[in-house]
């Protein structure tokens, strides 16, 4: 068991928790819940060890393993990546080296009765101890098994991690960690780079294979599947709830509601004992009484409402233009880099008001096919436009293309047409804008900060094709859940590459499936999708039984 004791962090005049304390236990399956600045992150690094609290502690066995996902890192660039993923097992092989290095020093010296020659027995023994109680595993078939999971192909195992973008590398270090077999595991936004293929795999490894795991993500249907306990961080302390994000949804909303009902019974209670006081206070006979009703208000301790749930919002869209019948027409297309074929003889329609789901694995053609749409790239055969396609793209480096020099609001205040602009406060609010941040300039905005104010710019804008890339990396999910009804409601032809499964569940009315350098149409959502996915996996299974 971990324990975690009184954890204080405190950064100047400013509290981020008080007195936290919670164990783990082996098995546990923890999501880390709580709205953006609460503290999960710090938390998190804390119980890793990676950063210190102002007063509190974190104990753990000694032989405790505790292995942490942060958000963003590097490899080394040196290694293979199926060298690199091996360094789980390096401390490992240091030990088997160290024995033989010892064992060869025994065989050569001849000062059999020294207390040097005594030390170096007493040393191997202990190690050799070590090393064959360690499980026996066949480590390169380990790796192999693992990297496959992840989505990584066996012709990349030998390639060099600097070949790979930094989600790719993410799942190297995720690779290593899972390796490592640990106590306990730390994840901090694990799926914002895996497909949805790569995600079943590791929900499936995390509830089958793993030990106690905490997970911070904003994917919703993941934390639901993985987790049994979710412990929300809010105004500086905790609730620990013995149920998964679904539940603890429904149990927050009724603690809620309980404590606005005892706060405004305590402040109408505050209000009547200070009407009293204010009333009588010049009055002999009534000096006892007021005293003492003083006195009681100064002991009292005022109830505290949670945050505001703001999910409720509702977002309004300025009405698409017409577009014609068929926004996009798709014929024979390919693409290819130098001697690589990424896809070949795609070809559909797309027609006025659909909503399509592209997915499919990583590095398959899906944001590529976004960029022959968009005129970014070269490409064969035939893509045109429809009639007045007037087209909003939302690109993964959308948020580099904001204008510095403007604030947060008046970037949101230059596009916003009709009623919307009444509620601009409103709207900043939802993404995650606080007062305190309208009068920001975009140059001292964070990566994620950029991303959503960019999200909202863009579905400000009057057009009939949105074509989005990746658009709920940087959102929580209540955040999510706003844009997700928004675009519900969005009257325009609807073009989504996502790997969040609840995002795009209800969302998406056909899916297009990038693989084996071709394009797979399939009609319903991603739901019926998954589900025929799962059929067609165990009939390759039993095929290969």
């Amino acid at each position: 068991m971990i324990s975690v004791d009184g954890l204080t962090v405190e950064f100047g005049n400013t509290t981020l928790f008080k007195d936290i304390s919670f164990a783990i236990n082996d098995k546990d399956r923890i999501a880390l819940m709580g709205k953006n600045g609460a503290g999960k992150s710090t938390l998190l690094k804390i119980i890793a060890g990676v950063k210190t609290a102002s007063r509190g502690r974190v104990t753990a066995p000694n032989d405790a393993v505790i292995a942490y996902l942060p958000q963003h890192l590097l490899t080394t660039d040196s290694r293979t990546v199926f060298d690199e993923a091996s360094q789980a097992f390096a401390h490992v092989l240091e030990m088997e080296k160290e024995i033989e290095s010892i064992n060869e020093q025994l065989n050569s010296r001849t000062d059999y009765e020294s207390e040097a020659y005594f030390e170096l027995i007493e040393k191997v023994s202990t190690l050799s101890e070590k090393f064959y109680s360690l499980e026996e595993v066949n480590f390169d078939a380990e790796v192999e098994k693992i990297l496959l999971g992840l989505g990584f192909n066996r012709g990349d195992f030998q390639r060099l991690t600097s070949e790979f973008s930094g989600g790719w590398r993410m799942r190297i270090e995720l690779a290593k960690i899972l390796l490592q077999k640990p106590d306990l595991i730390l994840l901090d936004e694990p799926t914002n780079h895996l497909d949805i293929e790569s995600v079943q795999w590791f929900e499936d490894f995390l509830i089958n294979s793993a030990k106690a795991v905490i997970v911070i993500s904003h994917d919703r249907a993941f934390v639901d599947n993985i987790t049994t306990r979710t412990i929300e961080v809010t105004m500086g302390r905790i609730y620990d709830y013995r149920v998964n994000y679904s539940a603890y949804l429904q149990l927050r909303k009724e603690r809620r509601e309980q404590q606005q009902k005892q706060y405004d019974e305590q402040q109408k209670f505050i209000a009547d004992n200070v009407e009293f006081i204010e009333r009588f206070k010049g009055t002999y006979s009534k000096t006892n009484q007021v005293q003492s009703r003083v006195r009681m208000l100064e002991k009292l301790v005022e109830i505290e409402v949670d945050e505001e749930d703001t999910s409720a919002l509702k977002l309004k869209f300025p009405p698409s233009p017409r577009s014609g019948n068929y926004p996009v027409i798709v014929e024979n297309l390919a693409k290819s880099y130098d001697e690589h074929l990424v896809f070949s003889d795609v070809s559909f329609v797309v027609e006025r008001g659909r909503r399509i789901a592209l997915v499919g694995k990583n590095g398959e053609g899906k944001s590529t096919f976004v960029k022959c749409l968009m005129g970014e790239t070269t490409y064969d055969g035939k893509l045109s436009l429809g009639h007045n396609t007037m087209i909003g793209y939302f690109a993964q480096n959308e948020a580099s293309l904001l204008n510095e020099d403007l604030t947060v609001f008046e970037t949101i205040d230059d596009v916003a047409k009709g009623d919307i602009r009444t509620k601009i406060k409103d709207l900043l609010g939802a993404f995650m804008f606080g007062g305190d941040s309208w009068n920001k300039k975009v140059k001292v905005l964070s990566g994620g900060e950029r991303t959503r104010l960019a999200m909202i710019k863009l579905l400000l804008e009057p057009v009939n094709l949105l074509i989005l890339d990746e658009p709920t990396n940087h959102l929580d999910m209540r955040t999510k859940d706003i844009l997700k009804s928004a675009l519900q409601d969005y009257d325009g032809t609807l073009i989504l590459v996502s790997h969040d499964r609840d995002f795009l569940d209800g969302l998406a009315d056909k899916v297009y499936e990038f693989g084996n350098k071709r394009v797979k149409e399939h009609l319903g959502g991603i739901s019926s999708f998954l589900e025929m996915k799962k059929l067609d996996h165990l009939k390759q299974l039993e095929q290969k039984t």
